[in-house]
């Protein structure tokens, strides 16, 4: 499969990082890729306006277990809105790879997710 995707995607889906629950998160949001079953779910703990801590978890496949472990380590410690404001191609060049436009809803599901957590910080 490294072959396929390369070695950022292999690592971050062989060990991802931030993978798993928060205690009492600020917000939580979860959504699914129609087109292929990803579930990914992201967690948030803020401190200061800051985001401190941020968490997935879900069944995904590599690509997007790849992009959840990316972005929850971007993230850290920006304010909500600057890491929502974040693209799917920051991250895909964060992957140092190509990915073809089929596996680009993969890579994207956890920014989607992302911004519905931010959405729930501004509306708390």
């Amino acid at each position: 499969m490294s072959g396929l995707y390369g070695k950022v995607i292999e690592d971050h889906s062989k060990r991802p990082r931030n993978r798993g629950p928060l205690e009492a998160p600020d917000a939580a949001h979860e959504d699914v890729n129609p087109l292929c079953g990803d579930r990914i779910r992201i967690e948030l703990r803020m401190r200061e306006g800051r985001i401190a801590e941020a968490r997935f978890g879900g069944n995904a496949c590599m690509v997007a277990t790849a992009s959840a472990s990316l972005l929850t380590e971007m993230i850290r410690s920006l304010p909500p809105g600057e890491a929502a404001a974040l693209t799917v191609d920051r991250i895909v060049s964060e992957m140092h790879t190509e990915l073809r436009p089929s596996r680009m809803s993969c890579a994207e599901l956890p920014l989607s997710v992302l911004r519905g957590a931010v959405k729930q910080l501004r509306e708390s």
